[in-house]
């Protein structure tokens, strides 16, 4: 029976040997799918960010530029009034002097009611 017992426990021992092999091979797969998935994850992530600075870049050049003319026709807008300004002030300065020199030489004081 000892010869028996004895090869019962081996063949036990073979098997539980076997499956901690079985056992030991499914962990290292799950770790190198797991990592798989985070590196396929991580250039997914990466794919993505790349697709909406892209996205971010040509909205921001494309609403800038109209900024951009936004400012350039405002300053010709502004040009053509001051010029606009300084043309009447070369008609009306001379008149404007004029009128503000009587003002102030030909002072008319009068009591408050």
């Amino acid at each position: 029976m000892s010869a028996q017992n004895s090869a019962g426990i081996q063949t036990l021992l073979d098997a539980e040997r076997e499956a901690q092999k079985i056992v030991q091979k499914a962990r290292e797969y799950r770790t190198k799918r797991v990592k798989d998935a985070r590196t396929e994850a991580q250039k997914e992530i990466d794919e993505y960010r790349r697709e909406k600075e892209e996205e971010f870049k040509a909205f921001e050049k494309e609403h800038t530029s109209g900024n951009q003319k936004a400012e350039e026709d405002a300053s010709k807008e502004a040009e053509v009034k001051v010029k606009e300004i300084q043309e009447i002030g070369k008609k009306t300065g001379d008149k404007v002097v004029d009128q503000l020199l009587e003002a102030v030489m030909n002072v008319k004081p009068q009591p408050p009611r």
